[in-house]
C-alpha cells in the first residue's frame, strides 16, 4: 500500500471512530427509546467501518475528543437532529472518498443507511419548528416595527421599553392562543398545547432580546456617532434582530436542508421594510398629536 492511500484510510478511520463515539454518547443521553435505538445502530455501523479500515491500515487510532465534545454540546444547545445533520454535512465528502479508494460497499452505506436512520429521528424541536418560526418571525416583524414607531413618537427609553414589553407580552399570549386553536383544527398529529407553548415562548424570548437595549441605555447617555440614546437603542435592536435571523436561519438550513441565503435575505428585507414604514408612521403620529 502506498503512503498516500494509507494516509487517506487513516483519516477515514479516525472519522469513523469519532462518529461512533459521538453516536454512542448521544444514545446514552436519549430518553426516547426509538431515538436511542437508532443512534446505537448507527454507532455499531460506524464501528464496523472502523474495523474494516483497521484491517487495511494495521493500526488503531483514537477519536477526536474536540469534535466529540462539540457535537455533544451542539445537541444540548440546538437539539439532537441539528447536531447529527451538522456532522453529516461536515463529512459529506466521505462517500466520494470511499469510492475513490475502491470501498464502494462502505460508500453505499454512508449514502443510504445513515440518512435512512437519521430521517426516523423524532424530536419536538423539529416537529414544532413551524410553531417556533411563527412566534419568532411575528415577534421580529411586529415588535421591531412597534419599537421603531414608539422610539420616534416618545423618544424616551423607559417609556418605549415599557410599551414594548406590555405589547410584546400580550402579543405572545395572543399568538400562543391562536396557534393552539389553529393546531387543534389541522389534525396533523401535533399537540395543540405544545404548539402553543413553542409559539408563545419563541415570541416572548424574541421580545425580551429586542427590548433589552432600551432597558440598559439611559436617556442622559452621551451621543455615539451623532446618534441620541433612543436612536442608539433602536440601532442596537435592529442588530439584535439581524443576529436572531442569522442564527435561526442557520439552524433551519442545517436541520431542514433549506437555503440559508434565501431565507436570511427574505426575513431581513421584511424586517427593514416594516421598520422603515413604522419609523415614518411614528414621525407622522408625533407631529399629528404634537407630542
Amino acid at each position: 500500500m502506498d503512503s498516500e492511500r494509507r494516509k487517506r484510510l487513516i483519516q477515514l478511520q479516525r472519522m469513523e471512530i469519532t462518529e461512533a463515539e459521538v453516536y454512542t454518547k448521544l444514545a446514552k443521553r436519549q430518553k426516547n427509546p426509538k431515538n436511542k435505538d437508532i443512534l446505537e445502530k448507527i454507532a455499531i455501523q460506524e464501528n464496523a467501518h472502523y474495523n474494516i479500515l483497521r484491517k487495511s491500515t494495521g493500526i488503531d487510532v483514537n477519536p477526536s475528543k474536540i469534535r466529540v465534545s462539540l457535537h455533544v454540546m451542539a445537541s444540548v444547545l440546538f437539539g439532537l437532529t441539528f447536531s447529527l445533520k451538522l456532522m453529516e454535512k461536515i463529512e459529506k465528502s466521505a462517500a466520494k472518498e470511499y469510492r475513490d479508494l475502491g470501498l464502494d460497499d462502505i460508500a453505499k452505506e454512508e449514502d443510504e443507511h445513515e440518512q435512512k436512520l437519521l430521517s426516523l429521528l423524532e424530536e419536538d424541536a423539529l416537529n414544532y419548528l413551524s410553531s417556533v418560526i411563527l412566534g419568532l418571525s411575528d415577534a421580529l416583524v411586529e415588535l421591531t416595527g412597534a419599537l421603531a414607531g414608539l422610539t420616534l413618537a416618545f423618544q424616551e427609553l423607559k417609556i418605549v421599553a415599557l410599551a414594548g414589553l406590555v405589547t410584546g407580552i400580550a402579543a405572545s399570549f395572543s399568538m400562543a392562543a391562536s396557534e393552539f386553536l389553529a393546531t387543534k383544527e389541522e389534525n396533523s398529529g401535533r399537540s395543540p398545547i405544545k404548539a402553543a407553548i413553542f409559539t408563545g415562548v419563541a415570541y416572548l424570548f424574541t421580545v425580551i432580546l429586542l427590548v433589552t437595549p432600551y432597558l440598559f441605555l439611559d436617556d442622559n447617555s452621551d451621543m455615539i456617532l451623532g446618534l441620541e440614546p433612543h436612536f442608539q437603542a433602536l440601532c442596537a435592536t435592529l442588530i439584535i434582530g439581524l443576529l436572531i435571523i442569522a442564527k435561526f436561519n442557520f439552524y433551519v438550513s442545517i436541520a431542514q436542508d433549506h437555503s440559508f441565503k434565501q431565507r436570511f435575505t427574505e426575513m431581513t428585507a421584511i424586517l427593514i421594510v416594516v421598520t422603515s414604514i413604522s419609523f415614518v408612521i411614528g414621525v407622522i403620529l408625533r407631529d399629528w398629536f404634537a407630542i
